[in-house]
C-alpha cells in the first residue's frame, strides 16, 4: 500500500514528528511505502472560493497543491499529522484540506484509507473533541475509510511525548495496516 502522510507541524522535530516517525517505521516494517509531505515547507495558498476548478481542477492557483493532489491521487492512504492548535488542526493542514475542493471528485472516488496522528499539551478528556469531530466529518464526506487515530494527550514537548504511550500507539497503527 502507498501511504502519504500530510505532516503539518511547523516544528519539524516536535511531538508530531515523533508520532509520524513511529507510524512510518511500523508501516514500512509491514511492507508499505510511506511518503511524508511536509506541508509547512510547501507553497500552498488558501482556497479563494472561486470554484473555477468545478470541484475537479485544475485550480487557478499555481502552487505546490498540485504536488499534493498528484501524490494523494496516486496513494492508497492519507495520514493527517498535526499538532492541536486551539482545539483544531494546524493552519497549514487546514489550507491543504480546503484545497481538496479542486479535486473533490477524484478523492471521493479513490476511497482512500485514512488516519489521524495528533498531539496536545492538554490532557483533559475533551481535548481532542473538536479535531476528532472534524476528522470524522472529513472521512465521511470524502468517503475515506478510517483506519484509526492516535490522540496524544499530554504531549506538550518531545521529551513528554517520548515518555508517553503514544509513539508505541503510532507504531502499532502503522504496523497494523
Amino acid at each position: 500500500m502507498k501511504i502519504t502522510v500530510l505532516f503539518a507541524s511547523p516544528n519539524k522535530n516536535g511531538s508530531t514528528a515523533i508520532l509520524v516517525d513511529n507510524f512510518k517505521r511500523g508501516a514500512k516494517e509491514n511492507g508499505h511505502t510511506v511518503e511524508v509531505l511536509d506541508v509547512c515547507k510547501m507553497n500552498v495558498h488558501p482556497c479563494i472560493g472561486c470554484v473555477r476548478c468545478g470541484y475537479e481542477g485544475p485550480c487557478v492557483q499555481k502552487d505546490d497543491n498540485e504536488i499534493i493532489r498528484n501524490t494523494l491521487i496516486d496513494s492508497d492512504m492519507v495520514v493527517f499529522a498535526t499538532p492541536l492548535y486551539y482545539y483544531g488542526m494546524s493552519a497549514q493542514l487546514k489550507i491543504v484540506i480546503d484545497r481538496f475542493c479542486a479535486y473533490n471528485s477524484s478523492l471521493n472516488s479513490r476511497h482512500l484509507r485514512s488516519a489521524l496522528l495528533t498531539v496536545a499539551w492538554n490532557a483533559d478528556d475533551w481535548t481532542f473533541d473538536a479535531l476528532e469531530a472534524h476528522y470524522k466529518t472529513l472521512v465521511r464526506y470524502i468517503n475515506f475509510k478510517d483506519m484509526g487515530m492516535v490522540l496524544g494527550y499530554g504531549c506538550g514537548s518531545p521529551s513528554m511525548t517520548k515518555r508517553s504511550q503514544y509513539p508505541e500507539k503510532a507504531y502499532l497503527l502503522g504496523k497494523s495496516l
